[in-house]
């Protein structure tokens, strides 16, 4: 992996960069990026391995009325 250290004048300027950058890479890089980021962020919070605790769900029946 090639590795390059660029200045910027302003925060605006390096956001710009950033996002022509991750525009022009293919979308499965940015898929296992957002992942590397989703598993490091559960280890923040202690959470291990790579799925988040689900949420209880409720299953719900509505009926309509006859017309």
């Amino acid at each position: 992996m090639e590795k390059t250290i660029r200045k910027f004048a302003d925060l605006a300027e390096m956001k710009v960069a950033e996002l022509l950058y991750w525009q022009g890479v293919p979308g499965y890089v940015r898929l296992n990026a957002a992942a590397e980021l989703s598993e490091a962020a559960f280890r923040l919070k202690g959470m291990e391995g790579n799925v988040p605790p689900r949420l209880d769900r409720s299953l719900v029946l509505l009926r309509r009325p006859s017309r």
